[in-house]
């Protein structure tokens, strides 16, 4: 009886014991991962040298390709230096000529006077810091002298001036636009901004400069945001993520909650690009719910399961870059010695080979990267799949939870062989919000839900307006001119999109 007792301790023991080592292994895979992340580089491009099971040297040789001569690497290298005329932008040109005195125009050999047979010219680029003024506005107001003398009443009529951005307010449209190109775009807080007003001499606090964001959000952009909403909702593909914002002063929850920064944005096949934040305090699906209330059509998003709660109207398209990280965060757990038969090396050579197929079709309409896709890239994927289900990793290993992953999202990754204008990734929109994620880093949370609000709308007209070819600082300036003193209707002329914009709101002016 003992020795079944023992035998049943001892196989008890054993279990424990792979159980335990299974544990080890997955916090050292742990371990190097965030040993690469701390120390390693951050991008996750794949090196050719790295994987060949699609890329192969032998298909890359070319024996009939005569080797280059020296005079060849040569040139070649010499081409990468551009020249100093193509590098200087196309900016006003200010000339400063140097002469000879009058008396120094004698030849040295026979005493004649000198002529000038040619010149040379050196090009700098002059930086003149920004200059801050008083303009005054002085409105002329004007009288009948004849009727102050014969008339019961004299008609006063008073000169033409345009509204201020902000009624009551030293606020003026460059002022307002320079204080958000310099937060929104630059990422330089308001503190640091009074702190550099303050070095010139000029008194203006960050609570000023606050709420004359505030109000100028809500007075001019948000009505032009509403608009483009409206577009972008027309659209039949978008993509959409999420980040976390720090809201201290909001209603019922604690200063240290995590409030999320929503995006919304036009696909690559959209005529007029289109970027759109939403602060919301959670996480909820009911928020993508309500801001999607009238779309239908294709929604590109990450893994997250409140994109999921969407009614089927909404179409969800999986991203196969998020599919591709968790097999390369494998990796780079893995101990060095054995990846190269590592299984997750496998399932990076074939997410390697959809996104270096997908590069060949660039530049295909969307109806034939549709055939090529089902042509060349369905295998790939069906391949793939397929050795994720027979891989048997360790459910709770850095591949166990990539194939998990992979095999849950394996409708919403199918999606995008089902119309070409669809993409292989989400990563249009995790571009669009890195702005926002590097100014959060300076600027580290909003005071307000107010703040919030007016930071979502004036981060989506500034994305917009880059996305559209524009300079941030001259079209808000021109908004912020032209918005007090033009009828509501006229308000489509002002879209980033358009064609009536002037030329000093655009990077390249027609």
């Amino acid at each position: 009886m003992e020795v079944e007792q023992f035998k049943e301790r001892l196989k008890t023991q054993e279990k424990r014991i792979v159980e335990l080592e299974a544990l080890v292994k997955y916090y050292e895979e742990l371990y190097r991962l965030h040993q690469h992340r701390k120390f390693g580089s951050s991008s996750e491009k794949t090196h050719s040298e790295q994987l060949s099971l699609f890329d192969e040297a032998e298909s890359e040789a070319d024996k009939r390709k005569p080797e280059p001569t020296v005079e060849q690497v040569t040139y070649t290298r010499r081409r990468g230096r551009e020249k100093q005329e193509e590098t200087l932008p196309d900016l006003p040109v200010e000339t400063v000529d140097h002469t000879l005195p009058e008396a120094e125009r004698v030849c040295p050999e026979c005493s004649s006077e000198l002529h000038v047979m040619g010149h040379d010219t050196r090009r700098e680029l002059k930086i003149i810091p920004a200059q801050v003024k008083i303009l005054e506005h002085v409105r002329k107001v004007y009288a009948c002298r004849n009727c102050e003398k014969t008339a019961t009443s004299v008609p006063i009529i008073k000169a033409t001036m345009p509204e201020p951005v902000i009624k009551g307010s030293a606020a003026s449209p460059s002022s307002v636009a320079h204080i958000i190109t310099q937060k929104y775009v630059n990422a330089v807080p308001l503190y640091r901004q009074e702190q550099e007003f303050l070095m010139n001499g000029i008194l203006l606090s960050r609570q000023t400069m606050a709420n004359w964001l505030v109000r100028s959000s809500e007075d001019w952009l948000l009505p032009l945001y509403e608009q483009m909403k409206l577009e972008l909702l027309r659209e039949e593909v978008l993509h959409a993520d999420e980040t976390t914002l720090q809201v201290l002063k909001e209603p019922g929850r604690s200063s240290r909650s995590e409030s999320y920064m929503w995006l919304y944005r036009t696909s690559g096949c959209a005529s007029n690009p289109i970027v759109l934040y939403e602060y919301q305090p959670t996480r909820s699906s009911a928020h993508p719910k309500a801001f999607l209330k009238e779309f239908q059509g294709y929604l590109h998003t990450d893994g997250y399961a409140g994109y999921h709660a969407l009614p089927p109207e909404v179409k969800i398209v999986g991203c196969w870059a998020h599919a591709r990280r968790k097999f390369d965060e494998a990796m780079k757990g893995a101990p060095p010695e054995s990846r190269e038969d590592l299984a997750a090396k496998r399932s990076l050579e074939f997410c390697n080979e959809m996104f270096r197929l997908e590069h060949e079709y660039e530049k295909l309409r969307p109806d034939e990267r549709y055939k090529e896709r089902f042509k060349r890239s369905k295998p790939v994927s069906d391949a793939l799949f397929e050795w994720a289900e027979t891989v048997g990793a360790l459910p709770k290993s850095l591949l166990g939870k990539a194939v998990h992953y992979l095999l849950s999202q394996k409708i919403y990754l199918e999606k995008v062989f089902e119309d070409g204008r669809l993409e292989l990734s989400n990563n249009r929109a995790e571009r669009s919000i890195k702005p926002f994620v590097i100014g959060r880093k300076n600027w580290l949370f909003s005071a307000t839900p107010k703040g919030a609000k007016a930071s979502s709308v004036i981060y989506s007209l500034i994305e917009t307006a880059k996305e559209n070819g524009l300079k941030p600082f001259g079209y808000l300036e021109y908004l912020f001119e032209a918005m007090p003193n033009m009828m509501a209707e006229k308000i489509e002329s002002l879209l980033p999109w358009s064609e009536v914009l002037p030329a000093r709101c655009r990077v390249k002016p027609d």
